[in-house]
């Protein structure tokens, strides 16, 4: 059982019904604020709002399914339709073919001592095997939980140990990675360990790893896996569906960890499936015949693996992976030689893609993007035919999505908004200081609420209780506003927010100015430590190929622009950014990069 701060949830049509999770009691029954709802399932066209909440509505109703029933009713419907392309592998399978191999994966776990709640790793990059046991962990009831495939030692080590899991699949190595041998130094009895079941002292819970591309000893390979399943095994597995339901918990998602130690978000089939099926639907893939994705964001981060591989199984959506890791090149082929209709990324994909030719279709998210960046995308891209771009906004703890636009919403919405409020989801812009709801347009914290909400963070009772309210709303962490057309505009993040000498300064407004200089490729704002101030600007600046410039032209373009104080005091120029592995900047190391630079 998971020591966690949880939701027992009975949906209802007038609110939610709370009940208790280990003995804890959350609330009473709360109902959803009395305001005009909202209704989303079509683009609105009249203000509505009067103040900073929002309450998306939707005719369509939640899904009460779990995985493993939404990729059986796709396998009924289309069995023959492609569900995933390995450009670089030059693997291909049905929705049938990969059904199969679920099943005989799922059927191999139980054979081999897995059981309903455990957890299992997946420590890798976009291989066919990660999305094949993401599906076949939820069909045995396993907890699948996705290890940033950049983590070292102590990281995976933590996260290892943080949700204690029984059993951990891997390739042998990727790129500098060498995942088998990382584990060994960690756990040295694996060089030992017969039949491939593992007793080590650093992780007692650890019973196996499996590898995908290798045989090495003390593993298992994958082989293993998909023999080990017996008839009896088999029935096993068809026992146990009756026993799965939607508001399990199915996955645990390592948030970032961009500061302090990484957190496992804990999310419910519930959760997940029902975010990829209203995304799904906002995008249109129920209105068009076939829809083929390209997929070059990681499967490990949430969009990935809900964007990519539950609107897969619930919308008969086609994944094309161009490759393991990202590639712009290997990107562009897939999407030409694919004929993808979609394109998944985050702003720096995109922006790394700019000069190229792109898809006919394209979501973007995992980090707020400039407008400047939307526009360069929207006027740099071939139009061969009818095109447009979809931005979101979501994090982890919410499944991830909370805000997209609408395909044919206006250029203005695109290229300034993150999107309008999801169905079955409300939102709220407050005071950090009092917890006010601001006034319409009026920037502060965003609050989430709904059935997008993670369970919690596991094993961290205490934490989930600082982002999570007792009536459920969630803390993003975000400074926003909204409009009265209930879409978002994201600002920053709260602890990015520069005070400079007592004025709040938030670093995307200067960047989004500073991305109108003809030479500035990409930029990040951050606050640098200041004696008297308490923090200056500092604007960390990539120019385009062949391009030079100075502090004293990037301060003089911004004189008489923004106010004096928003004028970056030190201009830094750069080559590259810290990232996350799904490609979010790490500004809390690009700030403490430049102070040392500064010598600050």
């Amino acid at each position: 059982p998971m020591s966690m701060l949880m939701s027992s949830t009975v949906l209802r049509s007038c609110g939610r019904t709370l009940r208790s999770f280990n003995g804890l009691r959350l609330s009473k029954t709360w109902k959803l604020c009395y305001t005009v709802p909202l209704h989303v399932d079509s683009p609105p066209h009249q203000p509505s709002l009067t103040t900073s909440y929002v309450n998306g509505t939707s005719s369509t109703p939640l899904l009460p399914l779990t995985m493993s029933q939404c990729l059986d009713a796709t396998v009924q419907r289309w069995p023959d339709r492609e569900a995933l392309v390995l450009q670089q592998d030059g693997i291909r399978k049905t929705f049938a073919q990969f059904q199969r191999d679920v099943d005989q994966v799922a059927a191999g776990l139980l054979a081999l001592g897995l059981e309903k709640g455990d957890r299992l790793g997946i420590w890798g990059p976009n291989i066919y095997e990660w999305i094949l046991f993401q599906f076949a962990t939820a069909k045995a009831g396993i907890i699948m939980v996705s290890l940033n495939p950049a983590y070292q030692l102590n990281e995976v080590e933590f996260t290892l140990q943080k949700v204690t899991c029984k059993a951990v699949l891997c390739p042998t190595s990727f790129k500098t990675q060498n995942y088998c041998e990382m584990l060994r130094e960690i756990c040295p009895e694996i060089s030992t360990a017969a039949g491939g079941l593992i007793q080590s002292s650093r992780l007692p819970d650890l019973r196996m790893v499996i590898v995908t591309d290798s045989r090495q000893p003390g593993m298992l390979h994958i082989d293993d896996v998909l023999q080990a399943g017996e008839s009896r095994h088999v029935k096993e597995l068809q026992e146990l569906q009756s026993k799965l339901t939607a508001g399990d918990p199915i996955n645990i998602q390592f948030t970032s960890g961009t500061t302090g130690k990484p957190k496992g978000a804990t999310l419910s089939h519930l959760n997940i499936v029902n975010n990829a099926y209203f995304v799904g639907l906002r995008m249109g893939f129920d209105k068009r015949p076939e829809v083929r994705v390209c997929l070059s964001v990681p499967m490990y981060h949430c969009f990935g693996s809900v964007l990519g591989g539950l609107c897969m199984a619930v919308h008969g959506v086609t994944l094309v992976f161009p490759s393991p890791g990202f590639d712009g090149r290997r990107s562009l082929e897939a999407i030409q030689n694919e004929k993808c209709t979609v394109v998944y990324g985050t702003p720096t994909m995109f922006t790394d893609m700019l000069g190229q030719q792109e898809a006919n279709r394209s979501v973007m998210a995992g980090s707020p993007c400039p407008p400047a960046i939307m526009r360069k995308i929207k006027t740099k891209r071939r139009m061969c035919c009818v095109t447009f771009k979809q931005i979101g906004y979501g994090t982890t703890e919410n499944s991830p999505v909370t805000f997209l636009g609408f395909p044919n919403d206006n250029e203005e919405l695109k290229v300034n908004t993150v999107g309008c409020i999801m169905p079955h989801t409300e939102a709220k812009v407050v005071d950090p200081a009092t917890g006010e709801t601001v006034p319409l347009g009026a920037s502060g914290e965003l609050l989430i609420r709904g059935p997008c909400v993670m369970l919690g963070y596991w094993d961290e009772p205490q934490k989930t209780r600082d982002v999570i309210s007792q009536d459920l709303w969630y803390s993003t962490g975000d400074t926003a506003s909204l409009n009265d057309l209930g879409y978002c505009r994201i600002e920053g993040r709260m602890k990015d927010m520069i005070i400079r000498g007592g004025e709040n300064i938030y670093p995307a407004e200067i960047e989004e100015f500073l991305y109108k200089h003809p030479k500035v490729q990409e930029v990040q704002v951050v606050g640098v430590k200041d004696e008297r101030l308490g923090e200056q600007v500092c604007a960390c600046i990539r120019l385009k190929d062949g391009q030079t410039s100075s502090t004293e032209e990037i301060r003089a373009f911004c004189k008489g622009q923004i106010s004096h104080f928003k004028i970056p005091q030190y201009v830094m120029f750069v080559d590259s950014y810290p990232l996350t592995v799904s490609g979010k900047i790490k500004k809390n190391e690009l700030k403490e990069a430049m102070e040392k630079k500064l010598g600050l």
